[in-house]
């Protein structure tokens, strides 16, 4: 569902006034509930999933970072108080066909861009040595460190993912369970 469709279906009598004016205006349409902005960055929904038993790492991703900017940004760090250091990891197929995690210095977000930061799929972010394990219903911050729209804290859901999406595609209307 669009951003605008959710608007104009929490509507009421006493805000549809506001909101008309809001749409001939033209004007960016404000953050959902669980949106962040950094820069011309937009952080849309943080969320991890709960850490497997007996682990001392977890995950975290976002459904989106958005570049709604005429400039390229990069994701280059993140901390929480969480976890003692979290790592940008990009998912590719090595020569022999196998699927490899490995350790980046940056998430490239292209100008005008949308870049799908989700569970199953190229890029996660991932939490190494959990204070303690992530459980569905737990919420902790996060900072993102962009290099173009500086920092950002965001709040993390841990929630029960929905089946992973292939690594390279992207499920533009899929999101995590809320």
């Amino acid at each position: 569902m669009s951003r605008l469709a959710r608007v104009l279906r929490a509507m009421t009598p006493l805000n549809i006034g506001a909101t008309l004016a809001w749409i001939a205006s033209g004007a960016t349409p404000p953050a959902a509930a669980h949106d962040f902005r950094a820069g011309d960055i937009v952080i849309d929904h943080p969320y991890a999933v709960p850490s497997s038993p007996g682990s001392s790492n977890g995950a975290m991703y976002l459904r989106a970072l958005r570049n709604t900017g005429d400039q390229a940004d990069q994701l280059i760090g993140a901390h929480t108080p969480a976890a003692a250091s979290v790592e940008i990891h990009q998912m590719q197929l090595d020569a022999q066909n196998v699927m490899r995690m490995r350790a980046v210095v940056a998430l490239p977000i292209p100008a005008g861009s949308h870049v799908p930061v989700r569970h199953g799929g190229v890029w996660h972010l991932m939490l190494l040595n959990l204070k303690q394990p992530l459980k569905v219903g737990d919420r902790f911050p996060v900072t993102l460190r962009f290099a173009r729209g500086g920092e950002k804290e965001v709040r993390v859901w841990v929630q029960q993912p929905r089946p992973a999406t292939p690594p390279g595609t992207d499920r533009q209307n899929a999101h995590p369970a809320h």
